[in-house]
């Protein structure tokens, strides 16, 4: 079948191309930017295709000769009308679904919990909830799977359950800790995806998929703490810390902002259980699944040990965020660019430089005033934004899209550019590019340029206020990436 996977770049939609190939389908992938897919191992063997749920006339080109439809977006993380930009996109899709003649839609929802009425549900769920109501009656057969929490290196929910556990060995958590949960591998939830591809045409309706266990989201913490061979961690629940309240809490401890974990925390207010098994009539279980919660944790703890993760719940773009690429025309026409340009020769080979370059950030951090680093990522927490504890994908190497602490890869040209663009809270679209070539007499050099568009008054303020600052946090930078190259390259000749 020819398949359009939506959300491509996202958690869900990179792993779940990989496996629609292997089952021997072709594949459209639909970005809003197709660039950010082509580092992919997978990305020769697609048709990506540039459309936007939240712009209907792009979905045509998309859904032409589409057999089954994936709709793998959500915008949670977008503002206070998130539930209608959802409610909009999806009707729209449904209709360009319809008029495009696809033969099923298959969308991954949230599991809702029995006997709760819309209204009293999280925003978060109830609209996913909506969404899948919509999709249901676009004329469309449809496929709803509804999912509680998915446990799977790089997801937001096994991220949030790390962290708190590892980082805290006495914590205080909200009531919603007691609330029982029925979480699944992510391996089973590609599975069903996959799976429902070949449903009947007459099977329109949702199907609730979970593993084997329910539990507590403090049996979770318990047992995660059994896995990873951590010592048993004190857990003192506080009915009055409210899910507005967690989030902030969760956001300060955990790589998950605010924006996600709030949705996150307050989807855990009522239980949610699978109420049916129903989707085992149409795709089978193998044996020994859907895998059991320890199993689930760890595969997903050695992917991470591993450096395997292969998507990130950061690996789509952040709604809300700059995403305007680095205007190229040296006289752009677009206003003011503020420029702040460094260069320097360097002592080591362009290999040696070029690995510096791609493995900063992380825990590698930025080579410069950690302070200042620091102190700008935790501003840019308080404020609702990113921050830096996103961190990196795979400790060495970077393809355009992944994120990387408070930037995203915009481009990357393997051993000669990298270029970020900034998604930290900023009045303007900042970019940060480093470059490695040679000088005219063969040494090797470094090349870095800071570039700032800035909104309005405030914009410019911003940029002349930071400006005295340059010097020492982007010369830092400079400095430090050419004497650790040439550290990497005396090394390497004294073990030669």
């Amino acid at each position: 079948m020819r398949t359009l996977v939506t959300g491509a770049s996202g958690y869900i939609g990179g792993r779940l191309v990989p496996e629609l190939l292997d089952a021997g389908h072709r594949v459209r992938c639909m970005a809003r930017d197709p660039a950010v897919l082509r580092d992919h191992p997978w990305a020769d063997r697609v048709e990506p295709v540039r459309a936007d749920v939240t712009d209907p006339d792009t979905l045509t080109a998309a859904l032409r000769d589409v057999d089954v439809a994936y709709y793998l977006v959500h915008t949670m993380a977008s503002g206070s009308r998130f539930e209608r930009t959802d409610r909009d996109a999806a009707r729209a899709f449904g209709e360009r679904a319809r008029a495009a003649g696809v033969r099923r839609i298959v969308y991954l929802g949230g599991l809702t919990p029995a006997g709760v009425p819309d209204h009293a549900l999280s925003p978060h769920l109830r609209s996913r909830a909506e969404v899948g109501r919509i999709l249901l009656d676009s004329g469309v057969p449809t496929t709803v799977l509804r999912a509680a929490v998915i446990i799977g290196s790089g997801s937001a929910s096994f991220e949030m359950l790390r962290y708190l556990t590892e980082r805290l060995p006495v914590m205080v958590t909200p009531s919603w800790v007691s609330t029982r949960v029925q979480p699944i591998a992510v391996r089973d939830v590609l599975r069903y995806l996959v799976g429902s591809a070949r449903m009947p045409d007459d099977v329109n309706r949702a199907f609730d998929i979970a593993g084997p266990d329910i539990m507590t989201y403090r049996e979770m913490m318990t047992r995660y703490a059994a896995v990873a061979g951590l010592p048993h961690r004190l857990i003192l629940p506080v009915p009055m810390l409210s899910p507005g309240l967690s989030s902030h809490w969760i956001g300060l401890v955990t790589p998950v902002p605010r924006t996600i974990a709030r949705p996150l925390a307050e989807s855990l207010r009522h239980e949610v259980v699978r109420q049916d098994d129903d989707i085992t009539r149409y795709v089978t279980d193998p044996p020994g699944h859907p895998l059991p919660f320890d199993t689930a944790l760890t595969l997903a703890l050695r992917r991470v040990r591993e450096a395997d993760v292969v998507t990130r719940w950061s690996s789509a773009a952040t709604p809300g965020v700059p995403s305007d690429p680095l205007p190229t025309d040296p006289d752009w026409a677009g206003g003011s660019l503020y420029t702040d340009r460094r260069e320097t020769a360097v002592d080591a080979s362009s290999a040696e430089l070029w690995r510096v370059v791609e493995g900063i950030g992380g825990d590698n951090g930025w080579y410069s005033f950690p302070l200042a680093w620091a102190v700008r990522g935790w501003l840019d927490r308080l404020v609702g934004g990113v921050g830096l504890s996103r961190g990196r994908r795979d400790a060495a190497r970077l393809r355009a899209g992944d994120s990387l602490d408070f930037w995203r890869v915009e481009a990357i040209e393997p051993g000669r550019l990298l270029r970020l663009r900034a998604e930290m809270r900023l009045p303007g679209l900042a970019w940060l590019e480093m470059t490695v070539d040679r000088t005219d007499d063969g040494r090797t050099r470094y090349r870095q340029r800071a570039l700032f568009h800035p909104h309005g008054l405030l914009g410019h303020l911003y940029w002349w206020s930071v400006s005295p600052f340059h010097a020492l946090v982007f010369g830092g930078m400079v400095r430090n990436i050419a004497r650790t190259a040439e550290r990497g390259q005396l090394r390497a000749g004294v073990d030669g």
